[in-house]
């Protein structure tokens, strides 16, 4: 399946394009045909439109053929998360009904990524409001982790669909949204890279908020490499031609922090193994590495436990614009918005202050340092049998979230990519968390692990056909 050439890096796809030695229509028949190989296994889009952007692909190779270029992302197939609004398609953010029409119309993100003419395939599934990282869904089922065939493992969330596009090979290029973790996390579970963007980074408009403190766009793809340029690419659509990555560095001029705490407890069984053997590698090729702890972790993991935010946040959102939608909510999701209720306004005041005096101390410690080095996620995806017990959906759920949510708290950046596979067999992710506006850097330090260690298909391989 990886010879199909929606596996192709984006740079590849886009010189191809412009060469015409690669069309538009390829590049979503490809795509159509990987659905129809595998797409019903894996359950990745709640709206699945290939036929209309097989027709939309055709045009497009028509605008190219005549010399125009309407963007770097032009022609290429993309998948986006079931929370943001794009005209022609229904919004239900996971919900059990469709949202307002209103919720249709695209905001600053979807427009930007438009006026670039990719092959739009489908919405992909998320977790109800995006409240969850380990991307199940009661209304509407969970996508399935691809390197599972046997067994229904959780795909991560809250982007539960987004990373299973890539992978099944249905796009190659994927939208989502990161408030604790929901790029990063089924990024991670998938074996996929994602990146998370700075909060305020990225707008959020016309994007159906969790959290509007915490929320931020992200993007999944199947190398760094890839979201480099897809980064770029909307980077320069939404603020002005002229964004520019930095050059990627030599290992041996990069510094990484390596946490002693925290981020290594109650790992699954593999997991730390191959982010200590990726972090080997990485020193062995000249990188200095230093311990480094972020500050005050354990206050901010409380925090979490208490609900942070988002339960707040979410449920002021619910009852204003959406009051009939609380009956029918999955019952996972409304016992953390129903907690909310008994949360003060003092506190939540409290809570916001926390979280900025959180960043402002990561921020200075991560001044010494290119990027920390972590698990990106502690734990094997779980299958959804083992879901079941009383407590054990909770438990599972906190445990996705703890590395990657210390980002959000602590407003950063971060990005993840596969270094090898656990005891399981299945993927695991290297997470890299920088300080707030340093998303352009990451992504070229991003770079460099990456030209040592390997993309997804080079470390991974290909998951097993159903």
């Amino acid at each position: 399946m990886h010879d199909s050439p929606v596996f192709f890096p984006l740079r590849e796809q886009h010189t191809k394009l412009r060469q015409a030695r690669l069309s538009a229509v390829e590049l979503a028949e490809s795509a159509l045909e990987n659905f129809a190989a595998r797409g019903e296994h894996d359950h990745a889009y709640l709206t699945w439109r290939g036929e209309a952007a097989l027709k939309s692909a055709h045009a497009i190779d028509a605008v190219l053929s005549s010399g125009g270029d309407t963007g770097p992302l032009m022609g290429i197939p993309v998948s986006i998360k079931d929370i943001f609004a794009v005209p022609g398609m229904p919004t239900y953010a996971g919900s059990a009904r469709r949202l307002p029409p209103h919720w249709e119309k695209a905001g600053p993100m979807v427009s930007a990524l438009l006026r670039q003419l990719p092959s739009v395939m489908g919405k992909t599934h998320t977790v109800e409001f995006a409240f969850g990282g380990l991307g199940t869904n009661l209304h509407w089922g969970a996508p399935r982790n691809p390197w599972d065939i046997k067994n229904h493992r959780t795909p991560g969330g809250s982007s539960s669909g987004a990373g299973v596009s890539l992978v099944s090979g249905t796009a190659a290029l994927a939208l989502g949204t990161d408030t604790a973790g929901s790029v990063r996390i089924p990024a991670s579970m998938t074996g996929v890279a994602a990146l998370k963007t700075t909060a305020g980074r990225w707008p959020t408009q016309q994007i159906v908020p969790l959290s509007t403190t915490l929320d931020t766009p992200g993007l999944l793809a199947r190398s760094v490499d890839d979201l480099a340029f897809a980064f770029t690419a909307l980077d320069d659509e939404l603020f002005g031609k002229g964004s520019r990555l930095p050059d990627t560095p030599d290992l041996a001029d990069l510094t990484f922090g390596v946490p002693d705490t925290f981020f290594w407890d109650d790992c699954s069984p593999g997991i730390a193994e191959a982010v200590q053997e990726a972090i080997r590698q990485l020193e062995a090729a000249g990188a200095r590495i230093v311990t480094l702890d972020l500050p005050r972790t354990d206050e901010a993991y409380q925090l979490f436990q208490l609900g942070g935010l988002a339960a707040s946040e979410l449920a002021a959102f619910l009852n204003t614009e959406l009051p009939d939608m609380m009956d029918s909510l999955d019952p996972n999701v409304a016992a953390r918005i129903k907690a909310a209720d008994d949360i003060a306004a003092w506190e939540y005041v409290r809570r916001r202050n926390m979280i900025e005096a959180l960043s402002a101390s990561a921020a200075e410690r991560l001044a010494h340092v290119d990027a920390l080095l972590t698990p990106t996620v502690a734990i094997t995806p779980p299958t959804l049998d083992s879901l079941v017990p009383e407590g054990a959906y909770p438990k599972a759920n906190m445990h996705a979230l703890r590395n990657t949510v210390m980002a959000n708290f602590m407003g950063l950046c971060g990005l993840t990519l596969p270094v090898g596979k656990d005891a399981a067999g299945l993927p695991v992710g290297l997470q890299l968390l920088a300080g707030p506006w340093q998303d352009a850097r990451l992504l070229a330090v991003g770079r460099a692990i990456e030209d040592k260690l390997g993309n997804s298909l080079a470390i991974l391989g290909e998951p097993t056909m159903p």
